[in-house]
């Protein structure tokens, strides 16, 4: 497909335009956080008692949190851990679900009953219940939240890679491919992989969202990230004590939650409409 054409169909939808927008601000504030928080050390968890609890106001536009520290640096922070619990938990659990689901569905037989058996094990549980029974298994932090979060995911892009691999391998180029002698797994990168990637890129860019979700559960339930570092989902566990009197306390995070998630489901959309045939041709 040109450019030109790929271009035309994001902006037709605005919505779309607007979840690439934000996510674009997204990843400028994480990266340019150090810049942009007015009070980066208390981002950190310096600790500034005398102003503990105070309302939003021109010094403190979200207000500051019960040991004073400025909540804006710590949703500008909180950016950071949050886009890289996303990225890593997909890219985590496209490395490992992908690979097995082209085995599975090319070979087929013993291979994919063995394959899929498995899968079939971790698909039994719902996946944020399998992460909770992961991450108390092997402790808290942010490192054992993204494996975690990753071991509980990669089982539906198993199935969906096998169910494009078993499609792909019947068309008359792979036959003609096997005839030539071209040893199987060359065939599989060559061929069956680049054709089956289509829904597995929409399906990886909208569970981005679900990820930085699921991953601020964790941390809101005591498991993921650990105190002083910022992330939305622990401050609105620590917030939620304090929400009678300091509403500001866990509503600012949660914002920061609501708008990613919503901005990577809008992003999805717009990637699926880019990718699928029918939808391009409907757009154009």
């Amino acid at each position: 497909m040109r450019k030109e054409e790929t271009v035309k169909i994001l902006f037709r939808n605005k919505l779309s335009v607007v979840g690439l927008s934000i996510i674009v601000a997204l990843v400028l504030t994480a990266i340019l956080a150090p810049v942009l928080a007015p009070y980066p050390n208390q981002a950190l968890g310096e600790p500034n008692l005398k102003e503990r609890l105070q309302p939003p106001s021109r010094l403190h536009p979200m207000g500051t949190d019960y040991l004073g520290r400025d909540i804006l640096s710590r949703v500008i922070y909180g950016t950071r851990t949050s886009l890289l619990v996303g990225f890593s938990v997909v890219f985590l659990a496209l490395l490992i679900g992908v690979p097995l689901g082209l085995v599975a569905g090319y070979f087929g037989g013993k291979i994919d009953l063995i394959i899929m058996r498995i899968t079939d094990i971790f698909l039994a549980f719902p996946p944020l219940l399998l992460a909770l029974l992961i991450a108390t298994t092997i402790g808290r932090g942010l490192v054992n939240a993204i494996l975690a979060l990753a071991i509980s995911w990669w089982p539906w892009y198993t199935r969906l890679a096998r169910g494009m691999a078993i499609s792909v391998k019947e068309r008359p180029y792979v036959e003609a491919s096997r005839a030539m002698g071209i040893a199987d797994w060359k065939i599989m990168v060559r061929h069956v992989l680049p054709n089956s990637l289509s829904p597995i890129i929409v399906q990886a860019t909208m569970d981005m969202g679900s990820a930085i979700l699921e991953a601020a559960a964790l941390s809101f339930l005591g498991l993921g990230v650990q105190p002083p570092t910022p992330d939305w989902g622990l401050m609105v566990s620590e917030g939620k004590d304090y929400f009678l009197n300091y509403w500001w306390y866990p509503v600012f995070p949660g914002l920061a939650i609501f708008i990613t998630v919503i901005a990577f489901n809008l992003l999805g959309d717009a990637v699926r409409e880019v990718i699928d045939p029918r939808l391009r041709r409907r757009l154009l």
